[in-house]
């Protein structure tokens, strides 16, 4: 076998453009990781403060309100950054109209989550949900204008001071015993913070001043350019948050609440890809339109990175699942353990499904997009309302999985036609085989308990970067470009 699996890298002039992108996300990813982990911290103590009814309660709140947002987004949050990266003197225009419009649509978002809350007989979450809903909303808008820019050095300190607020709340919470409705204004506040800060840094760094402006004939254009993403994102919303609110209608907030806090340390392990794509995008996007024979290689490697991340996680996870549920989740949570196990398995592969989604949007192919993400959701729904009354929250996990992978099948096609085809089994067998090795190492100790459980998980993070270096998962050609990009950008 060759040694390198991918073509030579770019010539000089293009690493300025990927060397900035590397560091936006060394910076970015550095926070993050810091932030996840003090917000993981928190909400496991929510968790455990809550348990399993209330905390299902809480999570399909959560999930409705997401539903509910789609009226507030209408595709123009990846609109805003797609347009705002390749036109910087216009993201003050963008964002007031953005802004304006969103306003209006917030009166039609609360009716449509008053109807979502309803029949679970949990309207007295209405309020608190509708003003974390909005308040989400604008916090997103607002720092999509430094993701549109590449200036992420604020985003870095905004994801720190926001996890910092957010574990003072729930502490204070837990400690005082309060309601559900509670923990929801809490993470309002957290949002309010981040909508105030980032409205600050945008009018500091001379990018934007918050306002308001409703010029039609742009919204209007606006609107049907960003009608593929607006779908998308109903398709995706509807994919990623309709299967604890069908829990709770068929089996309870109970199981609702077993589920959730097995989806929890997944969901937390996503903001991995999803911040990896919302700074590579961008670059992305001014690929295709200015380098364009570069595309499909920045695709591939984009691809192997999110493969070399998330691989390894699912593996260990999937292995240890028995000791990490108690030492996560608490004595109350047992029976997540089958989901947690399950849900690793779809991990990977909704990692490296952001690769096949960044190429396709920022080709301007985003109604192809669009047809993926109607697949994975039919068969997101059906295998959800066919599995959940039989096997409840276990058959949950497994729809999560297959729909998965329908994604990973129907974004890699559409990737293939339109922009290239992504060398899936040439980039992936050393990494996948490098996974399996570190599994095989640390499945004798898949019982150890309590904080012990970081010996294997030491173990298997070194045992995997051996394997990933004899089998050459990681070739000598990338490790090069890398280093080049790096020293570009110090």
């Amino acid at each position: 076998m060759p040694d390198n699996d991918l073509p030579d890298g770019p010539p000089p002039e293009a690493l300025g453009l990927g060397s900035r992108a590397l560091r936006n996300t060394i910076i970015v990813l550095a926070a993050k990781v810091v932030a996840r982990l003090i917000a993981l911290v928190t909400v496991l103590y929510m968790v455990r403060k809550l348990g399993p009814a209330h905390y299902g309660s809480f999570t399909v709140l959560i999930n409705l309100s997401a539903i509910a947002s789609v009226l507030l987004d209408l595709g123009f949050n990846v609109l805003f950054v797609r347009e705002g990266a390749r036109h910087h003197d216009q993201i003050q225009r963008y964002l007031r109209n953005v802004m304006s419009l969103r306003l209006i649509m917030s009166i039609a978002a609360l009716g449509l989550l008053a109807v979502l809350l309803a029949p679970l007989h949990l309207t007295n979450l209405l309020v608190p949900g509708f003003v974390l809903m909005v308040l989400t909303s604008y916090s997103t808008l607002l720092r999509n204008g430094l993701y549109a820019v590449q200036q992420l050095g604020y985003e870095a300190i905004a994801v720190i001071l926001e996890s910092a607020i957010l574990l003072v709340l729930i502490l204070y919470g837990g400690r005082t015993g309060q309601p559900v409705e509670y923990y929801i204004w809490a993470y309002a506040a957290q949002y309010a913070f981040s909508c105030v800060y980032f409205s600050i840094v945008l009018a500091v760094k001379r990018l934007a001043l918050v306002g308001w402006a409703f010029e039609v004939p742009f919204l209007r254009e606006w609107f049907w350019k960003g009608l593929p993403f607006a779908l998308t994102f109903v398709l995706t919303i509807l994919y990623f948050r309709i299967d604890q609110p069908l829990i709770a209608a068929f089996r309870g907030l109970t199981e609702a609440g077993w589920y959730a806090a097995a989806y929890k340390p997944i969901e937390s392990l996503l903001f991995v890809p999803i911040t990896f794509l919302s700074i590579v995008f961008p670059v992305l996007s001014v690929y295709h339109h200015q380098r364009p024979a570069e595309l499909l290689d920045a695709v591939n490697r984009f691809y192997k990175a999110l493969l070399l991340m998330g691989w390894p996680v699912s593996v260990g996870i999937f292995v240890l699942a028995r000791p990490l549920t108690p030492l996560l989740l608490g004595r109350d949570f047992l029976p997540s353990e089958a989901a947690l196990r399950v849900l690793a398995i779809a991990l990977a592969i909704a990692f490296v499904n952001n690769a096949f989604i960044g190429a396709l949007n920022a080709s301007d192919r985003q109604i192809s997009f669009t047809w993926a993400a109607a697949w994975s959701v039919v068969a997101n729904l059906a295998l959800n309302l066919a599995l959940i009354p039989v096997f409840g929250y276990q058959g949950a996990s497994w729809a999560t999985v297959m729909t998965e992978l329908v994604l990973a099948v129907a974004g890699w096609i559409l990737t293939a036609r339109h922009v290239g085809r992504v060398a899936v089994v040439s980039l992936s067998w050393r990494v996948v085989l490098s996974g399996l090795i570190m599994g095989i190492a640390i499945f004798p100790l898949r019982d150890v308990g309590g904080f012990m459980v970081a010996i294997p998980i030491v173990a298997g993070a070194v045992v995997y970067g051996a394997a990933v270096l004899i089998l050459r998962a990681l070739s000598g050609d990338e490790i090069a470009w890398a280093r080049r990009a790096l020293a570009l950008a110090r």
